[in-house]
């Protein structure tokens, strides 16, 4: 099973070993940043530094001034931590080691954004600000993101592309500092914190025949017996469905344009994958979607392993599933187990794997990767060759 890893251009730009290394681990492919949100990352192996701070979210490429000139919303530059086509020198380091590069953009998930324009945010029922968080229904929004969409994924060499957040982005986003564990919350009330009521949402929700101003109360009173502690989030009555079909149809709506975008922008061939969930009204990373309906549309998914099943559903000849397996034992991956939980993957019906983080990773957990991957090459030689 092809097996690829994600990677920042910082991991090995300035890192004559880095190339050589993540090839000698077995893989076919690597993942690598070209649009990223702001991160702290370890960089364990690099000669020049240990740590690096990206500021804000970023092209990791030079952006075109052609394509932004004039417009308020743009993407920003990277600072000192990816100076100029950082993304084109990893890249082309990559493939002169023999791997495979597909470009990794994220979208909806960008807190300078929110910060220099607080009008793209997500506005939740209490009236509440996430920065982090573009709204994807708002129009200007969503002409920022798609055109980011083309022009990140398709970089020069670029044999496809993998569009993480392409939808809606809520309240889980582990923010700098996070101090929101202090009650738990499930998938309803994470839905409920992450509904969105800027202009533009008031209009869907009103256009699909709910009040918005309405459906704000109802989101405020079902979330109170949370805060209170007597019990899970309620319901949203007849308001439900009409919000939800709005969230639904906006999300849709946006996974398409961004596609057409990168199909229109890229060479034949190239491959588009989208980070997604099989829930509809998911939020965050893995965005949302109608399994049926991104199959149809991109030429696979990217998704934790339990979520497979229900896109394998909905495969066709062709179709890429791969699982986001985590490597890195001090984020809470399983290296050592990676072998087994690859196999577990494929019964679920993985046709790929994606190791999450090549760079972020240890030595040990690299060796551990090593290993795995080379145990399934021998493993599939033998049976190839008839061995018992």
């Amino acid at each position: 099973m092809r097996a690829g890893a994600f990677l920042y251009p910082w991991d090995v730009d300035g890192d004559p070993a880095a190339p050589g290394l993540l090839a000698g681990l077995g893989l076919a492919q690597i993942t690598l940043a070209a649009a990223y949100h702001s991160t702290r990352a370890l960089t364990p192996r690099h000669p020049a530094h240990r740590i690096v701070t990206a500021e804000h979210a970023a092209v990791l490429h030079p952006p075109d001034p052609g394509r932004w000139a004039g417009r308020a919303l743009r993407p920003y530059p990277a600072g000192d931590w990816a100076r100029g086509d950082a993304y084109g020198r990893a890249a082309e380091a990559l493939a002169a080691a023999g791997l495979e590069v597909h470009s990794w953009v994220v979208l909806a998930h960008n807190s300078r954004l929110g910060a220099e324009h607080p009008e793209t945010s997500v506005v939740n029922a209490q009236g509440d600000r996430y920065p982090w968080a573009p709204c994807v229904a708002r129009p200007d929004v969503r002409a920022l993101l798609v055109d980011l969409a083309a022009e990140a994924a398709v970089r020069p060499g670029a044999a496809g592309t993998e569009l993480e957040s392409c939808g809606w982005y809520g309240l889980a986003h582990l923010h700098a500092h996070d101090k929101t564990a202090g009650i738990a919350l499930g998938e309803r009330e994470q839905l409920l914190m992450s509904l969105c009521f800027c202009p533009s949402c008031r209009t869907g929700y009103g256009d699909e025949g709910a009040d918005p101003d309405e459906l704000a109360a109802a989101v405020r009173t079902a979330l109170e017996p949370v805060w209170t502690g007597r019990g899970p989030a309620g319901g949203l009555g007849a308001l439900e469905a009409p919000a939800l079909a709005w969230r639904a149809r906006t999300a849709r709506g946006f996974q398409e344009a961004a596609v057409a975008a990168v199909r229109a922008a890229a060479p034949p061939g190239f491959r588009v994958l989208l980070h997604a969930d099989p829930d509809p009204y998911h939020c965050g990373a893995d965005a949302g979607t109608d399994p049926a309906h991104v199959l149809g549309l991109a030429d696979g998914v990217v998704a934790r392993p339990p979520k497979l099943a229900a896109f394998a559903k909905h495969a066709r000849p062709g179709t890429v599933l791969a699982a986001n397996l985590p490597i890195v034992a001090g984020m809470g991956g399983a290296p050592g187990r990676l072998a087994r939980d690859a196999g577990h993957a494929r019964e679920a019906g993985a046709t790929e794997l994606r190791l999450y983080h090549a760079g972020l990773a240890s030595d040990a957990d690299l060796d551990a990767v090593r290993t795995a991957l080379s145990q399934r090459v021998r493993r599939a030689s033998r049976g190839a060759a008839g061995a018992p």
